[in-house]
C-alpha cells in the first residue's frame, strides 16, 4: 500500500550553529532500532528502513521504503510496505550495495540473543534471499560498502567484539581483516576517501560510551587513532555529507532524553565541529543523503526502547538544487 504524504516546511531547528533542521513527510509507523539502507531502483534513490522496535513488539520484520520527489524546493514522497524480513530482528546491520539491500545479524530479543542471518533484498522480486550466514551470531554490527566489498565491524554477541569481516557478493564468502583495537557496538561507521571511519559506540552497555575515532586504511590493512568524538555517544546515526563525518543524536545511560548533539569530523584537518542540534533527542537509527540533505527516520528519542518516533528529519548545510523525479 502507498502513502502519500505531505512534507512538513516549518523550520525547526535554531540558527546559531551551521545548517537547519525541517521535518519530512512521516513514517507510517513508529519505530526504533532500525536499519537505514539506500539503493537507486527506476533512476530513483529510495531509503528503506528495516526492523526494529515497532507496534509493541521488538522483533520486528517490517521493511518500508520511502520514495523521494521535491515539490516547491521542499523534499516530499511516499512511504510504502516491501516484503518483509524472513524474520523479526532488530539492531540489524544493512548496507546497500549494486541496487539490493544487505542485511547482517541483529538480536532477536530487545538488544540480545544475536543472530548469524544474512540475507539480500531484490526490488526488482520483491523479494529477501538468505546468503552465507555470518561466522558468528552478530547484533548491532556496524556495516559500509567499500569498493566491491562489504566490511562489517564490531558488534555484539554476548559482549562487544573487535571483529572486522570482508563479505565479498561475488564469492558469497567472508573473510577477515585487522580487528577494532577496542571492541565496541553501537557503533557509527562510514567508508571515506577510500577508508573506513569508525565513531563512537559503546563497551557492552550504553554505561560504557566511547568517543573512538578509528581509522582503516585497506592497502595497509591498518587502523589508527583520529581525534576523539566530543561528545561519547552510542547509537547515533553517523553518515558522510558535504566533505565531512557527521555524528548525530545517541543515548547514554541515564539521560531523561537522547541527545540532540550534532557534531561532524573534518578528514582533511583531523578536527570536530558542532553544527545546528537536533529538533528533539534520537538514538537507535541510521541515517541517509538524499538530494543533498541528511535524512533521519525514526528513532527513540528517550534512552532504552520505551519510546519509537515516525519523524522523518532532514538537515541542510544549504539549501540544494532539487530535481522533480517522477516515481514508478
Amino acid at each position: 500500500m502507498i502513502r502519500l504524504l505531505p512534507a512538513a516546511v516549518v523550520l525547526i531547528a535554531a540558527v546559531s550553529l551551521p545548517g537547519s533542521w525541517s521535518a519530512g513527510p512521516p513514517l507510517p509507523v513508529a519505530r526504533s532500532e532500525v536499519a537505514v539502507a539506500t539503493i537507486v531502483v527506476a533512476s530513483v534513490e529510495r531509503m528503506y528502513v528495516i526492523g526494529g522496535y515497532a507496534n509493541g513488539n521488538v522483533d520486528q520484520s517490517l521493511v518500508e521504503v520511502f520514495t523521494p520527489s521535491a515539490e516547491n524546493g521542499e523534499m516530499t514522497g511516499t512511504w510504502r510496505d516491501v516484503a518483509p524480513l524472513p524474520r523479526g530482528l532488530n539492531h540489524v546491520g544493512a548496507v546497500g550495495y549494486h541496487g539490493k539491500v544487505y542485511t547482517f545479524g541483529g538480536f532477536s530479543s530487545q538488544n540480545n540473543a544475536a543472530v548469524a542471518d544474512a540475507n539480500v533484498y531484490d526490488p526488482a522480486s520483491n523479494r529477501w534471499s538468505p546468503i552465507a550466514p555470518l561466522p558468528h551470531a552478530l547484533g548491532s554490527v556496524s556495516v559500509v560498502a567499500l569498493g566491491d566489498e562489504i566490511h562489517l565491524v564490531g558488534g555484539r554477541d554476548v559482549h562487544s567484539v573487535t571483529t572486522h569481516l570482508v563479505y565479498d557478493p561475488a564469492t558469497n564468502r567472508y573473510s577477515s581483516r585487522a580487528p577494532l583495537s577496542v571492541g565496541r557496538d553501537h557503533m557509527g561507521l562510514v567508508a571515506y576517501d577510500d577508508r573506513l571511519y569508525a565513531i563512537g559506540g559503546r563497551i557492552d552497555t550504553p554505561a560504557h560510551n566511547t568517543a573512538y575515532v578509528d581509522i582503516y586504511d585497506p592497502r595497509t590493512n591498518e587502523w589508527k587513532s583520529g581525534a576523539a568524538m566530543p561528545t561519547p555517544r552510542s547509537g547515533m546515526a553517523v553518515i558522510d555529507y558535504a566533505g565531512k563525518i557527521f555524528a548525530i543524536g545517541g543515548e547514554q545511560r541515564g539521560m531523561a532524553t537522547a541527545f540532540t548533539t550534532n557534531e561532524a569530523y573534518d578528514p582533511g584537518s583531523n578536527r570536530w565541529s558542532e553544527y545546528a542540534p537536533l529538533p528533539e533527542g534520537r538514538h537507535g537509527t541510521s541515517a541517509a543523503v538524499i538530494d543533498g540533505r541528511i535524512c533521519i527516520p525514526a528513532g527513540a528519542p528517550v534512552p532504552g526502547g520505551s519510546r519509537q518516533s515516525n519523524t522523518l528529519l532532514l538537515y541542510l548545510l544549504k539549501m540544494p538544487p532539487l530535481t522533480v523525479q517522477i516515481t514508478d
